[in-house]
């Protein structure tokens, strides 16, 4: 029989063990990963807290991958995007199921965001965290070139790859309707001298 031993710090034991915080380093706010509820915030007998049910619905959340949903519609996801047509290399008939020309319809026959739960401004306003002047990057998802220098240069290229990518949505172009991103490397989104991007990217030089 041994003689049971105090550790040296319980104090830091408990923290280690029993810690919820997230220690993996992010260029993320905490809020950006936060789903929008339609709940009072004091509870209704009979219903869940409005935390509860925020965290969740962030599980739930997090859980969903948009390449394998699409690829269990039988959908290619590097299919999407259109490409340069080349009749050099138009696959014979027998091997196309449908039709020998792909069909690629503008994106914006099917963007509608009537059930948004955001507006784009709300979604960057995320990026702003309480008592900060600076608006961090917002998680997202984007279809990009695997290949960044052919991707800039020629984005209908036969010879790019396209993936589902996790970015920080930097920015919103209301005239165009377009969000400015950057890929993140596990939540960091960082510029050439590896320092975090902030503002959109404005730095105060412009």
């Amino acid at each position: 029989v041994t003689k049971f031993k105090m550790p040296v710090s319980l104090r830091s034991l408990l923290d280690m063990e029993a810690s919820t915080e997230v220690l993996a380093e992010s260029d993320f706010p905490v809020q950006s990963f936060k789903p929008k509820v339609q709940l009072p915030f004091e509870r209704i007998p009979g219903q869940n807290p409005r935390k509860v049910e925020v965290e969740r619905r962030r599980r739930l959340y997090l859980t969903f991958d948009i390449a394998e949903l699409l690829a269990n519609k039988g959908i290619d996801s590097n299919q999407l995007i259109p490409r340069h047509y080349d009749p050099d290399n138009m696959p014979p008939i027998e091997k196309t199921k449908d039709s020998v020309f792909p069909i690629y319809l503008p994106l914006k026959v099917f963007d509608n965001d009537e059930f948004d739960c955001r507006t784009p401004e709300e979604w960057i306003s995320l990026g702003l965290e309480p008592g900060s002047s600076d608006r961090k990057p917002v998680p997202g998802k984007a279809l990009l070139p695997t290949d960044d220098v052919l991707g800039h240069e020629d984005p209908k290229s036969q010879e790019l790859i396209y993936k589902w990518i996790d970015v920080g949505v930097l920015d919103y172009d209301k005239e165009t309707d377009l969000y400015l991103v950057h890929k993140s490397d596990k939540g960091l989104v960082r510029d050439e001298e590896g320092r975090p991007i902030l503002n959109g990217g404005v730095t105060p030089k412009g």
